[in-house]
């Protein structure tokens, strides 16, 4: 929101300069995010007078000129096609910085003649953009005299509004403000009703279809014929311009100041091409509307428009129609102002991806009592400036109810806010902001005005006390010392903790990515899992909350490879979405890998990423979160409940009993291509939620001490002949519960499938290593625990000992 100091003060009557103002606006709560000061830098620039100019002896449209500028007299070369004898002019003298430039002027010579100074226009200082001649200064100004002195600068004040706060749109709200926080008196609106001279040709129809008649309650126009259109005065030029708007003609600058003036939105249609009554209605499927920006849009029927009897003429709320605009020949103005629901408006604007002053103020809310208030403005602006004659207003339908009590006990001022006012001194502050009071004691009833439709409870007629009164004002008071509590993190808190810190161990780094994707993408991830769609997207491509992180993390790898990263590794923590209700979430580690494990090198030792790779990164992140690791199984297969969106026959699922802990794999191709990401690529996924809890030792707890034995391990190999469709991971548990005692480690180490082991076989060979405590193990003890380790191979997996 930006405005000019002298606009402000167009409405508030004060003595506060420039940084008072920009103090108290954010003290009352109006962030000021920037002030542009014009007239700062220009503290070097001075009056000077042209005591002579005559022509450059070297060049025609050239002339030189004797200044005086007080304490000196300076010969300037000036090329302003109206620098005469008598001018009072701004001088830069060598030294000074010019604003257009940003340089340090220096004397030089022009055409073979010594330039000591220079003679600026508007556009040199950064004051306009006119530069077809140099600034001619009034006759009187002192020579010699700061710039500043002379000239009138207009300082810019941009704040930033937070939404609630719609009544601070427009700079009369502004002014209300400053006055009730004491800056100076609040000015009188202009808003008297303007009598109509005659009766209006048109008539207000409201065509909104029943069940749609909220979008747009409240219809209010007036005729005005007779105007003259035409080229705005200075002064509205340069405040739309100072705040970054482009004046098209007086009607069109009145309506465009009155949108930021007051916060209420107008539109003015040339009478000429309307035809019949006009009003709002639904637009219908596929209707165009060619707009003020040059564009056509194409609306659905869930849109407004405003329309005549024959066609559509501009778009509710958001922008007119080029065709039904008014031009410098318009001659009478049909003026409308309305009030249309917020929501609809946001929904019309992000669905056309149009952007304007009027829509940012009705999705935020415009004050639902001055529809009638913005066309007396507007009248009494239009005949001042454009002249004519109005006809009488014409209405349709009415102003929402926006009245409404809030029981208050002004004790609650010092409860809540800590600080102990006056009762007098609290209604006052309510009553300059524009609310009503009743009651007395501990009952005030208190009715917001129509324009803080913010203002629901209590609490906030209590922060408005406080924001008035000053938040700087309130006493502060120490906190009372108290003991710390003990930090206590719940099982999930924990298990994420750790999860987290283990891939990071394995060389992955941590990613967060949003909680929401396309639905496009959300559909291939889905498996048993109900679609959640947003109501209100931050963006038409981000429209369905995540079934799984593995979809985001991909799309992030895909732009690392890219970008000529595409060996990455990436993991995220954080929930998966399964529901609309509250708690229908899981808790996922996800862990994704993708092009090769290593960077090239001289020895091609490196190798691309494989399941193998996302099955070792779930097992360190359960290991980690506190899973029994040597109780999983491994299963592979949709039956088993590995997920669709991997490879078939490259990836698994890891359970501990009937339960999936994890699920791992190689993405599938079809899954790639929708993703627009190469391959190879693997990932993870660990619920953690689904770990059994610990019984004794909570998820990260320290580790037991180190129980060194003084006895040297023995490791035997052992090759083993089974089925070809047997798990190594089954012989490994079983050999490893053959003697939980003597056991510490078992590990495979050569597979092989030929003719020496015969058909539909293969051989498993593995080390398993025992760590006697007590004593150093005998042939005799050795030899027993192996026997124990192939009859328990036989046993659980039908296997033999190679011969």
């Amino acid at each position: 929101m930006k405005f000019t100091l002298s606009w402000l003060k167009d409405h508030l009557d004060t003595t506060a300069g420039l940084d008072e103002i920009v103090t108290k606006l954010t003290a009352v709560g109006l962030e000021v995010e920037s002030v542009e000061d014009p007239g700062k830098g220009l503290e070097q620039f001075v009056v000077a007078h042209v005591v002579e100019a005559k022509q450059h002896p070297n060049a025609d449209r050239l002339r030189l000129c004797t200044v005086n500028a007080g304490a000196e007299t300076l010969q300037v070369v000036c090329g302003a096609p109206n620098a005469r004898t008598g001018l009072k002019v701004v001088l830069a003298r060598p030294g000074a910085v010019i604003p257009i430039t940003g340089e340090v002027l220096k004397k030089g010579k022009i055409r073979d003649v010594e330039s000591q100074g220079m003679m600026c226009s508007y556009r040199e200082l950064k004051l306009g953009e006119d530069h077809a001649g140099i600034i001619e200064l009034p006759e009187d100004a002192p020579v010699g005299a700061p710039v500043t002195e002379v000239l009138k600068f207009d300082p810019v004040i941009e704040i930033n509004l937070t939404p609630n706060r719609v009544d601070a749109l427009g700079v009369y709200g502004i002014a209300r403000d400053l006055a009730a926080a004491g800056l100076g008196t609040l000015k009188p609106l202009r808003s008297n009703p303007v009598p109509g001279k005659a009766t209006s040709s048109r008539k207000i129809d409201m065509g909104l279809a029943a069940g749609h008649e909220h979008k747009c309650p409240q219809f209010v126009g007036r005729t005005v014929r007779g105007v003259k259109n035409g080229e705005s005065p200075a002064w509205l030029k340069d405040r739309l311009q100072a705040i970054g708007l482009r004046p098209v003609s007086v009607i069109v600058d009145v309506t465009q100041y009155l949108t930021i003036d007051l916060g209420r939105p107008l539109h003015a249609f040339d009478d000429a091409k309307l035809s019949g009554d006009i009003g709002p209605r639904l637009a219908k499927a596929g209707e165009e509307i060619a707009a003020l920006n040059g564009k056509s849009y194409t609306l659905d029927e869930n849109m407004v428009v405003i329309a005549d009897r024959t066609t559509g003429l501009g778009i509710g709320g958001i922008m007119g129609g080029e065709p039904s605009s008014v031009t410098e020949g318009t001659s009478a103005i049909f003026l409308e102002s309305a009030l249309f629901d917020a929501k609809n408006i946001a929904e019309t604007g992000r669905k056309l991806l149009l952007n304007t002053d009027a829509r940012y103020a009705f999705e935020r809310g415009v004050d639902p009592a001055s529809a009638r208030m913005g066309i007396e403005v507007a009248t009494h602006m239009i005949l001042e400036l454009c002249g004519g004659e109005p006809a009488e207003i014409v209405d349709g339908g009415k102003a929402p109810d926006w009245n409404r009590a809030i029981a208050f006990n002004p004790a609650r001022v010092k409860s809540l806010g800590g600080v102990e006012l006056p009762e007098v001194e609290m209604k006052a502050i309510l009553m300059r902001l524009g609310f009503t009071l009743s009651g007395s004691g501990d009952a005030w009833q208190v009715v917001p005005p129509s324009w803080r439709t913010d203002v629901e409870s209590w609490q906030d007629l209590v922060e408005e006390i406080l924001r008035i009164y000053g938040y700087d004002n309130i006493p502060p008071v120490p906190m009372p010392r108290a003991s710390m509590p003990k930090q206590v993190l719940s099982t999930d808190q924990k298990r994420w903790e750790v999860a987290r810190r283990a891939l990071a161990g394995r060389g992955l780094n941590e990613t967060v990515t949003w909680a929401f994707l396309a639905r496009a993408h959300a559909e291939k991830f889905l498996g048993d899992l109900a679609l959640v769609l947003l109501a209100n997207p931050i963006s038409s491509d981000l429209d369905a909350m995540r079934p799984s992180l593995v979809p985001n993390l991909a799309a992030a790898a895909g732009r690392n490879a890219a970008r000529g990263m595409a060996d990455v590794g990436l993991f995220e923590v954080g929930p998966r979405f399964e529901g609309t209700k509250p708690g229908q979430q899981t808790l996922v580690a996800c862990a994704l890998r993708a092009g090769h494990t290593s960077a090239r090198h001289w020895d091609g030792a490196r190798r691309p990423v494989d399941a193998m790779d996302a099955k070792a990164d779930a097992i360190a992140a359960l290991e980690a979160a506190g899973a029994g690791v040597a109780g999983l199984q491994t299963y592979a297969g949709n039956a088993s409940g590995v997920p669709a969106w991997y490879h078939p026959g490259r990836a698994g699922v890891l359970k501990l009993g009937n339960q999936v802990l994890a699920a791992f794999g190689e993405l599938h191709p079809a899954i790639l291509a929708a993703l627009d990401v190469k391959g190879p690529v693997v990932a993870c996924e660990v619920f953690l939620e689904r770990i059994p809890p610990v019984k004794k030792k909570g998820v990260g707890a320290a580790r037991p001490l180190l129980k060194a034995s003084n006895f040297q391990p023995v490791e035997r190999d052992f090759a083993f002949v089974v089925e070809a469709g047997v798990p190594a991971e089954s012989l490994l548990r079983a050999v490893r519960g053959a003697e939980r005692e003597l056991i510490t480690e078992v590990g495979l180490f050569d597979v092989y499938e030929g003719p020496h082991v015969g058909e539909g076989k293969k051989s498993l060979a593995i080390a398993v290593t025992l760590q006697p405590k007590d004593t150093t193990l005998t042939d005799e003890q050795i030899e027993a625990v192996a026997k124990k380790i192939v009859a328990a191979a036989e046993k659980t997996c039908g296997a033999k000992l190679r011969a």
